[in-house]
């Protein structure tokens, strides 16, 4: 599938996604994505994050590839239920952080994160990127992660948390996995 052909939906994490960020960059270079806007970044409540890209799925008129980063990633998979699943062409998920982790818990202020992710296989498309190098997230967690909801796992190295402040900026090399999980579809 072109990208011309879908809707991109961009779902940063907590705190959203600065001017050097992959996600903000992405919006802008690539023209059927946009950012799906939360009320609160700094205190991420799940169901109102689910309940907005659910919104967005609804109103969409073509196929949706959702594409979410740290907490995001847990808020796209929630939203790929039996009332979603058909819009959705893929998922595209990258660095979904440990809950267990002790970085995660002093930051993750809804445990609705960790309770309400889906516990089995999204039925879509889909890969999880993920950093060998994560504070968020060790490499094996991701892996299990990615082998529960059914997606395919992409090893980015070490990559850190695969944000601005990891060094990934315009991401090409996320571009260019995004694209081959496109054109498999």
């Amino acid at each position: 599938m072109r990208i011309s052909d879908l809707d991109i939906f961009i779902l940063p994490g907590l705190g959203g996604s600065g001017p050097d960020h992959w996600q903000n960059r992405w919006s802008q270079k690539l023209s059927t994505a946009r950012m799906i806007e939360q009320e609160d970044w700094d205190n991420p409540r799940h169901d109102a994050w689910v309940a907005a890209i659910k919104r967005e799925i609804a109103q969409s008129t073509r196929p949706v590839v959702l594409v979410g980063h740290s907490l995001g990633a847990y808020a796209a998979a929630s939203a790929i239920d039996d009332e979603t699943r058909e819009k959705i062409a893929a998922a595209f998920l990258v660095a979904p952080p440990d809950p267990d982790s002790a970085d995660v818990k002093s930051f993750l202020i809804d445990p609705a994160f960790k309770e309400k992710a889906p516990r089995t296989a999204l039925q879509v498309p889909g890969v999880i990127v993920a950093s060998r190098n994560d504070a968020l997230a060790d490499y094996e967690f991701t892996e299990k992660l990615a082998a529960l909801w059914g997606l395919e796992l992409a090893d980015a190295g070490d990559a850190g948390h695969i944000n601005a402040e990891s060094g990934h900026g315009p991401w090409p090399e996320g571009l260019m996995r995004l694209a081959g999980l496109l054109s498999k579809l």
